[in-house]
């Protein structure tokens, strides 16, 4: 046999492959493209986050502003813009949280026109909003804080952004008469602060539409992150600038010292903390969650702010806030959203109930218990306490214990 007849009948016994196709060595198409990993940190992680940063700065702010005696709110509204401006920076240069900036066609002519308009209207809210606080109690700002969708309906038709729709304000008239209700109910109610919270919902509002506007164009998306990227300089040095003509001149070393300058970092961190918690909450959840985080949020605020300064709130607001909470829902939701979420749920809790019988009428128990305490304590005319005398008394006893004196209890106890 020839040398040319043998390479024929070997090249022979391997079959060719197919025109057209690869000749190259292939893998497994699901090895060479994986899945996309999801986030290993469940949705709910994120709600708590959220809803844990939002209420720790109102708090925190509350704290530092009325008990701790720093009363200089522009200031501290500044600091909190100045350190924001910094981290955005930073991380801008070394994350790629602040990546969606690239995105966005910025010039200086646009951030004249558009961002410093809109961050004038931040700083006015911010510190209305601070200046709040040293006149009224955490829980009627939340109160009042739930006419803010009021406002920005109003402030659309304003500026001309949507028309004017008598149904929907008829829908939202119940925010305002659930806040007028309890406006009355208010046990501690100051003029000053009132006004103070009105101009900041106000100011709110506009800005909000006005972000609004300026998103309705697809060059311009931005998350909040990066809308505070832009915003925080300009509103620290407007901020800045009213600081230095209205709370400066009366600012002395000793008051930063009084607080602790750890504090305020502090603060400073969890207020610039809130603004990343915002970025994955949006991400991972629907308007539906972020609606009812905002107003399980405020609920929780009225209630730390029972316990911590003993506020006094009358069974008059718990009715009044009641019915500005369910017109908010229903406004921001709609009457679909709300009865396909309410057959959901019966769904969820009928297939509860079916696996875990036990445990379902262990939490209608508990439902029932809650709802008695809440109606009892609604009956009654105010609910709180003198957290100052619970502090006296507090501090009296365990100094009697510390120093080796008689156990008794303080008088009035």
């Amino acid at each position: 046999m020839s040398i040319a007849e043998e390479k024929e009948r070997v090249s022979g016994e391997v079959p060719r492959p197919e025109a057209g196709s690869s000749i190259l060595p292939t893998v497994n198409p699901a090895i060479e493209k994986p899945a996309t990993a999801k986030s290993s940190l469940h949705p709910a992680f994120y709600v708590i986050a959220w809803i844990t940063f939002s209420s720790s700065v109102i708090l925190f702010n509350k704290w530092i502003l009325d008990t701790a005696g720093f009363r200089f709110p522009v200031i501290l509204t500044t600091w909190h813009l100045t350190f924001g401006t910094i981290m955005t920076q930073i991380l801008a240069r070394t994350t790629t949280l602040l990546d969606g900036r690239k995105t966005v066609k910025m010039t200086g002519r646009i951030y004249l026109r558009a961002i410093v308009p809109i961050g004038l209207f931040f700083s006015l809210s911010l510190i209305c909003g601070n200046l709040t606080y040293l006149y009224l109690s955490v829980a009627f700002i939340q109160m009042l804080k739930a006419t803010t969708p009021v406002a920005v309906l109003f402030a659309t038709w304003g500026l001309g952004v949507a028309a004017p729709n008598m149904k929907v304000l008829f829908n939202v008239s119940f925010i305002v008469l659930g806040v007028v209700i309890a406006s009355f109910g208010e046990i501690r109610f100051v003029l000053v602060g009132f006004i103070y919270q009105l101009g900041g919902v106000i100011f709110e509002a506009v800005r909000v539409v006005m972000i609004q506007r300026l998103l309705s164009s697809a060059e311009y998306k931005m998350d909040p992150l990066v809308s505070f990227y832009y915003f925080a300089p300009v509103c620290a040095i407007m901020n800045g600038v009213v600081a230095l003509f209205f709370e400066v001149p009366y600012l002395q070393l000793s008051d930063f010292a009084k607080v602790g300058y750890f504090t305020l970092l502090a603060n400073a961190m969890i207020a610039f903390g809130l603004n990343v918690c915002l970025v994955f909450l949006i991400g991972k959840t629907s308007a539906l969650v972020l609606t009812l985080c905002g107003v399980l949020k405020d609920i929780l605020l009225v209630f730390a702010s029972i316990a911590i300064w003993g506020t006094p709130v009358s069974g008059l607001q718990f009715f009044g806030y009641s019915i500005a909470l369910g017109g908010m829902i229903y406004y921001k939701l709609g009457a679909d959203s709300i009865k396909s979420f309410v057959s959901e749920g019966s769904r969820q809790w009928g297939e509860f109930g079916a696996k875990r019988p036990v445990q379902r009428k262990v939490v209608v128990l508990a439902s029932i218990l809650f709802t008695i305490v809440l109606i009892l304590g609604a009956l009654a005319p105010t609910v709180g306490y003198d957290s100052a005398e619970l502090a006296t008394k507090s501090s009296a006893w365990f100094g009697t214990i510390l120093n080796g004196g008689v156990l008794e209890s303080p008088k009035g106890s």
